[in-house]
């Protein structure tokens, strides 16, 4: 297998400044009114659930919430609930961030946040209802419940679920490219990230199909391994790590093996039918995503199936939360409901129906998941290779307040690559594009 060489890290100036000063800027954003007299940090005068009414929850994506809300409301008359649902993150952090901003105004009962954001969150915690109860103790992973919890012991957000990463993968696609298709021998194919791009060079000889969906994908998936991929310990901002420079010179000098199509675009959904993608980092909640893009029931002669592996050892994507704002006027029948529908059983009944992992410990225990298989994918004990590939999770990826906005500025950076510009010349956007988030 060819190794993939690495530049040294960059020794260009870059921006490091303690995130105290941001997180500030970031607090004063959330409070600022912008016209509207609504304070986010105050709670609202609580009130009674008229008849008729219902507390409201937003998601994004799938949450697998549908059927359990249904379940909740014939049970609890009282406390109906309705559930709103946004298809892209992106798209409602943007209008969470607009409400905060204007006070709070519009936000619902409970809001649905990536795990990403939880560390804006977490840096401005009067934004939200502390949700600590003895009912709960206990009851996540502890890396889950240490990314909503503060430094005095607030908890800020429920974890519905968690992402261990493993490979789905085209078995017809490999097939068909004269490569091993059998489920521990593309195991055996990609151990580590160096396996995994020569495994694709040899795809693609034999192949039009992309070999993996995006580069964006595969840069995130990287970066669930680096301890500090953006903000060291203290929240300084650092983007010249050697781990950093390794990410992103392994993907941007293997564009051609994806997409080239940012991850949830339109190009990028499409490319799962025609030509086809090999291979795809692999939280369990992406299954649903493979699932809707390739078609379901799928075409003739597609065969997908899931590896028990990730290269470089285990990782981490993804994992959601439920948080209650101040500006609820619902939140006692709030705290009720999420307690209620983030609770171990709850959580492996939606594992069975979306393939999202639960974060909690006892739901991880249980029989349902351990046993779970997916027929979209071959049949594959699901439930055994994800709770594999918890259990090779070592690192856990420092997320400190302006994780997710540098986030956002890399992947703008790994696509201006896909789209031509050079890694140089988009690695200098991306330096310029950090300091000024600073």
């Amino acid at each position: 297998m060819r190794n993939t060489t690495t530049r040294p890290a960059r020794t260009s100036p870059v921006v490091r400044r303690l995130a105290a000063g941001a997180v500030g800027t970031l607090v004063l954003g959330l409070v600022a009114a912008c016209g509207n007299d609504n304070d986010p940090t105050e709670s609202a005068e609580q009130e009674d659930l008229k008849e008729g009414e219902a507390i409201t929850i937003t998601t994004f994506g799938e949450f697998g919430y549908d059927a359990l809300i249904e379940q909740w409301n014939e049970e609890n008359p009282d406390i109906q609930v309705e559930q709103t649902k946004v298809s892209k993150w992106d798209d409602w952090k943007a209008e969470v961030t607009t409400s905060l901003q204007a006070g709070g105004e519009g936000l619902p009962d409970i809001v649905a946040l990536e795990g990403d954001y939880m560390p804006a969150v977490v840096a401005a915690p009067d934004v939200w209802v502390d949700l600590s109860q003895d009912e709960v103790e206990g009851r996540w992973l502890d890396f889950k419940e240490a990314g909503a919890t503060t430094a005095d012991g607030a908890l800020l957000g429920y974890a519905t679920d968690a992402g261990p990463e493993a490979i789905c993968y085209r078995k017809d696609l490999f097939e068909a490219a004269g490569l091993p298709s059998e489920r521990e021998e593309v195991a055996a194919e990609m151990t580590t990230w160096d396996d995994y791009f020569a495994l694709g060079e040899e795809f693609k000889k034999n192949s039009d199909a992309h070999f993996y969906d995006a580069s964006g994908s595969i840069a995130q998936a990287m970066l669930n391994q680096v301890e500090f991929p953006f903000e060291q310990a203290d929240n300084t901002v650092d983007i010249s790590s050697p781990e950093l420079a390794a990410v992103w010179d392994a993907v941007t000098s293997h564009v051609e093996l994806g997409t080239q199509a940012p991850q949830w675009s339109p190009d990028w959904t499409a490319a799962f039918k025609d030509p086809g993608i090999a291979t795809v980092a692999c939280p369990g909640w992406m299954r649903n995503n493979i699932k809707e893009n390739t078609g379901d029931p799928a075409p003739a002669g597609v065969e997908w199936d899931i590896a028990d592996v990730f290269p470089g050892g285990g990782g981490n994507w993804g994992g959601s939360y439920l948080s209650i704002p101040k500006v609820s006027t619902h939140q006692a029948e709030a705290l009720e409901f999420i307690t209620w529908i983030t609770a171990p059983e709850q959580q492996a009944e939606i594992f069975e129906l979306t393939g999202n992992f639960p974060s909690q410990v006892e739901a991880l225990q249980s029989e349902t998941v351990l046993s779970a298989t997916d027929e979209y994918f071959g049949g594959a004990p699901a439930g055994e290779i994800f709770s594999n590939r918890a259990e090779a999770i070592t690192v856990t990826s420092y997320h400190g307040p302006l994780y997710s906005d540098i986030l956002q500025k890399f992947q703008d950076a790994i696509n201006r690559v896909d789209q031509g510009t050079s890694p140089d010349e988009s690695w200098a956007t991306f330096e310029q594009d950090v300091a000024s988030l600073q």
